[in-house]
């Protein structure tokens, strides 16, 4: 696992964050480690036009959706 600094926070924003994380039962640390895995997990709007652009290009044929459905209809 990898050690983060931040440095220069001023003290109004690190009092929230305390706050924050004690009314969260958490350590500042514990809290910070959330709020990264949060911010981290979802897409930002340009990684979702992306992903969207990536699947409105592809292609598929008649034959491809027909297959797939019959393939679902069989796993039933």
């Amino acid at each position: 696992m990898s050690v983060l600094t931040i440095r220069d926070v001023p003290e109004d924003q690190v009092r929230v964050l305390k706050t924050r994380a004690a009314q969260a039962g958490k350590s500042l640390q514990a809290y910070m480690q959330e709020l990264i895995a949060r911010e981290t997990t979802k897409p930002t709007m340009t990684e979702m036009a992306a992903q969207l652009e990536r699947e409105a290009a592809a292609e598929y044929t008649t034959d491809d959706v027909l297959t797939a459905l019959d393939e679902g209809r069989l796993g039933r």
